[in-house]
């Protein structure tokens, strides 16, 4: 390496966003509103939205199959949406089982199973970092939430949001994607007093929104500056992309 070989690196590329959430909140809807989106629908997740998909897979390697006919054959598609991860991970855990010979992923004990399921995470990871570095594609990867309890080292244990998938699968998709969106309703509460007992309620409108920046209460994350809080919009997320990049 010599100090002439540095170069400017000007060029942005694709987003990479996961976006998780309860279910029936609006991320299939957000991932369809993405430029010339193509689907990899693990789970029935569509409904009445009107996108190209391919066949639900039923194994692991049709489900990698699609990416690889995405990066072998001339498309004009400019967003792969997956939907969901945590539909895809029990795929990626029969296809280790199956290629170890073992009865379920936890055969092994110690944890091996899930450290070995990584090894197929990785791989579809990589499909999808090639379409985003060679394709020009952005990448949807929708997942479902959970409420798990947070141990931290320096305060109380709290519960909080996270995705739902296995903890070391969850830390490596996290790790490959350029912003985590936790997307909710806006939910505020009020405080009645009935027969002397305080009781909390939680009122809202139904706006839902999705929040950019991590919290006690959710995991977020975001490389391009975006407020802490969007609408659950494509395009308003995209308008605020554009400014950002614009910026840099």
């Amino acid at each position: 390496m010599k100090l002439s070989d540095i170069t400017k690196n000007s060029q942005i590329k694709p987003p990479r966003v996961l976006i998780f959430g309860p279910a029936g909140i609006g991320k299939t809807t957000f991932g369809a509103a993405a430029p010339r989106p193509i689907f990899l629908t693990i789970e029935d997740g569509l409904g009445k939205i009107e996108a190209n998909a391919f066949p639900q897979p039923k194994n692991y390697l049709e489900a990698r199959s699609a990416l690889d006919a995405l990066i072998n054959e001339d498309h004009d598609y400019k967003t792969l949406v997956v939907d969901s991860l945590d539909w895809l991970e029990p795929l990626i855990w029969a296809h280790t089982c199956e290629q170890n010979k073992w009865q379920s992923i936890e055969a092994p004990g110690y944890g091996r199973g899930y450290v070995e399921a990584l090894k197929y995470w990785r791989e579809f990871l990589d499909r999808v970092n090639y379409l985003r570095d060679h394709k020009k594609m952005a990448t949807v990867l929708i997942c479902h939430s959970t409420v798990k309890r947070f141990e931290a080292p320096d305060a109380e244990a709290f519960d909080r949001y996270v995705l739902k998938l296995q903890a070391k699968a969850s830390d490596l998709v996290a790790e490959h994607s350029d912003a985590i969106f936790f997307a909710n309703q806006v939910v505020n509460t009020i405080k009645t007093e009935d027969r002397g007992r305080v009781r909390t309620r939680g009122t809202g409108k139904g706006d839902r929104v999705m929040y950019t920046e991590e919290r006690p209460a959710w995991i977020a994350k975001n490389r391009y500056g975006l407020p802490s809080e969007m609408p659950l919009d494509w395009k308003t997320f995209q308008q605020q992309l554009a400014g950002d990049q614009n910026n840099v």
